[in-house]
């Protein structure tokens, strides 16, 4: 990436942002995290606010002494979920103005905070070709998340992605959380097949589409030579004329009906955001309408 996508300015905003909608969205993050007891082991986790009927035994009196505040240790359970966020790294993620590559990695970042601050571990992947690269692993703990959330900027963005070769292949877990796939989803490749072995799998599946606005509505005209950005051999010469701008928007809803339906009716969730959206917009906004966010 040419420059810090994560950094500490955005750290910040996500800490607010999960302030916000940590309640209302935590159901969209697997459906555990109502019932699920932390464990009793002897890896500290983190922090929360003492509520009355918790175990006393639990309560942190150092901090007490220092905030005069009750806090419950939180410590790692057998059982705890595992969020797994898989980046579409083509090179058709680089495309535009707004940059869709850097809007997946804002929103898997905040997607990653939410879920540390439910408790559980975060695994983040690109996908370059058919092969899935790990560039975070089981990351819990805010602390964890705030050392290890940088190395999403080392990922580049490149080539071709096949979603379902590179997923298929690899081990997600039977049941134990989230699986989240960002990606333009522009591509002739099978991804329905990732989405159906995951969901075979009994993961809870989030399909995020990022899309420029550009790509959405395209402001281009006149005589054009345009190209292929995962295959500069793939060319196409014309005048672009109304015609053509509207043969293509119905192709650009062809591709997102395409994906929303095959998430819908396989009970995964979906949502389209534009790169030029902030993640606020995005996950409040958006998640709003779907009545995830209240």
């Amino acid at each position: 990436m040419a420059k810090f996508v994560i950094n500490e300015e955005f750290l910040q905003q996500v800490e607010t942002l999960q302030v916000l909608i940590k309640n209302n969205i935590a159901g969209q993050f697997g459906g555990n995290h109502q019932t699920r007891n932390f464990g009793s082991s002897c890896e500290f986790a983190d922090h929360r606010d003492y509520i009355a009927g918790d175990d006393i035994t639990k309560i942190d009196w150092n901090a007490y002494a220092r905030f005069e505040k009750l806090y419950l240790k939180l410590y790692l359970d057998e059982r705890q979920m595992h969020t797994r966020i898989y980046i579409d790294a083509s090179r058709s993620m680089d495309y535009g103005k707004g940059n869709k590559a850097e809007q997946a990695l804002r929103i898997a970042a905040l997607i990653a905070y939410i879920s540390v601050c439910e408790m559980d571990k975060v695994s983040i992947y690109a996908i370059h070709g058919k092969s899935v690269e790990e560039v975070i692993t089981a990351v819990h703990g805010k602390d964890m998340y705030l050392e290890e959330i940088g190395k999403l900027n080392d990922i580049v963005f490149d080539g071709e992605s096949s979603i379902s070769d590179a997923i298929i292949p690899t081990t997600v877990g039977y049941g134990d959380g989230l699986s989240v796939i960002v990606s333009d989803f522009l591509t002739d490749s099978n991804y329905e097949d990732a989405i159906d072995y995951l969901c075979g799998k009994r993961r809870d599946v989030f399909c995020v589409q990022v899309l420029t606005r550009d790509e959405l509505n395209p402001k281009i005209r006149g005589k054009s030579h345009l190209f292929d950005s995962e295959n500069i051999q793939k060319t196409y010469r014309r005048n672009i004329d109304r015609q053509i701008i509207e043969a293509y928007r119905r192709a650009v809803e062809y591709v997102t009906s395409r994906i929303r339906n095959y998430c819908e009716a396989r009970g995964a969730n979906y949502i389209l955001a534009t790169a030029e959206q902030s993640v606020g917009e995005i996950f409040l906004g958006r998640m709003f309408d779907m009545g995830v966010v209240k």
